[in-house]
């Protein structure tokens, strides 16, 4: 009779074990052809239209891959959407990452993903192998997590897609200089993208990439967080002194975020979570420190009819230009080379020429 609760213990101690070895199994599988589906919390694929490929979907958002004698392979582990909102309704979106990449001939090293209405494919490059893509012509560059990117655009005729074989644009960022770990504001750009009027639909896919072409390689992704919401990323209203809009880099502040006064202004949820401008006099204002005299504002917002809309800018006090929205679809429009006062100065963006005609909604300001 003493004996049974030690079998009892040893029993307990034995389906422990067992679970966890189960466990252990789970979280560590292998495929080598396409597939996708949901692998501890992340949304995993691999496709390829020929060759060898293998890849090891660890915890989280890490994994191993491997390819050779391939056309085309992407193995990617990341966040999939319902198709039904834009990036900025969903929130500023970023990834943390780390990876062990040898590459052997052409292949990149990613964020990856695609939006719908419009049908874009995207990219985000921070490494790639024997080839920097993707061969086009610089529209600009955008400056970021401590490197440079350059801007792209290219089309897609006829091409496999997540809707079958269709026509596309492809938006690229290419880092100057590769690495293979740290942030990527994800957000930051998709801004510089539409600020250049590369226009962005309701988001499918944000996701860590590595893709192989015509080449062969290994991967290991150590480490792969993908932060979806809130607003980490950007900037505080008041950094401090020697932060951002010092001069070199981008601060984006979502208008919802800035404080509203006025008989009318409030705050929306649609087009984008922001605020809209519905009388003169409306206005929506924050602080923001300056170590440098002279920036761009892009402001991204709309009409919200096909009527002319006009928002004026003030920085400390004095009127520094007015942003104009022929429509109520959003846009981004720019005040280039504009000088004000450095420190700390209050900005306002001011609703002045209403005629009843029409309202202003405001999503973001960006300052470059």
């Amino acid at each position: 009779m003493k004996l049974k609760p030690i079998r009892l213990l040893l029993a307990m101690l034995m389906c422990v074990t067992f679970t966890l070895a189960t466990v252990s199994l789970q979280a560590q599988t292998t495929i080598t052809s396409n597939q996708t589906g949901v692998h501890d919390g992340y949304n995993y694929e691999l496709w390829k239209d020929s060759g060898n490929t293998r890849m090891t979907l660890n915890s989280g958002g890490t994994f191993y891959c491997e390819w050779s004698n391939i056309n085309n392979a992407l193995f990617r582990k990341g966040k999939k959407f319902d198709e039904t909102k834009t990036h900025q309704q969903l929130g500023n979106i970023s990834v943390n990452y780390g990876c062990n990449y040898q590459p052997n001939g052409n292949s990149y090293l990613c964020v990856y993903g695609w939006t719908v209405d419009p049908l874009v494919e995207y990219y985000i490059v921070d490494s790639w192998g024997s080839w920097r893509p993707p061969g086009a012509t610089s529209k600009g560059t955008i400056t970021v997590d401590g490197g440079t990117y350059d801007i792209y655009e290219t089309t897609r005729i006829n091409q496999p897609s997540i809707r079958g074989t269709a026509t596309f644009q492809q938006y690229w960022s290419v880092r100057t200089s590769k690495r293979t770990s740290g942030t990527i504001s994800v957000s930051q750009h998709f801004n510089a993208w539409e600020n250049r009027g590369m226009r962005l639909g309701k988001m499918y896919e944000v996701a860590l990439c590595v893709e192989g072409y015509q080449s062969s390689g290994n991967a290991n992704v150590y480490s792969n967080t993908i932060n979806v919401g809130g607003g980490s990323d950007y900037p505080p209203p008041t950094p401090p002194p020697g932060g951002n809009g010092g001069g070199g880099g981008t601060t984006i502040v979502q208008c919802e975020s800035m404080s509203i006064s006025g008989p009318y202004a409030g705050r929306i949820s649609s087009p984008f979570s922001g605020v809209a401008l519905y009388a003169n006099n409306d206005r929506c204002q924050y602080t923001q420190y300056f170590a440098n005299g002279t920036h761009n504002f892009s402001l991204r917002g709309c009409s919200n009819n096909s009527n002319m809309a006009r928002v004026d800018l003030r920085i400390g006090g004095q009127y520094k230009g007015t942003f104009y929205y022929g429509g109520s679809y959003p846009a981004v429009y720019t005040l280039y080379n504009v000088s004000h006062g450095t420190g700390n100065q209050p900005i306002e963006l001011i609703l002045t020429a209403d005629n009843g005609q029409w309202d202003a909604y405001l999503d973001y300001l960006e300052i470059h």
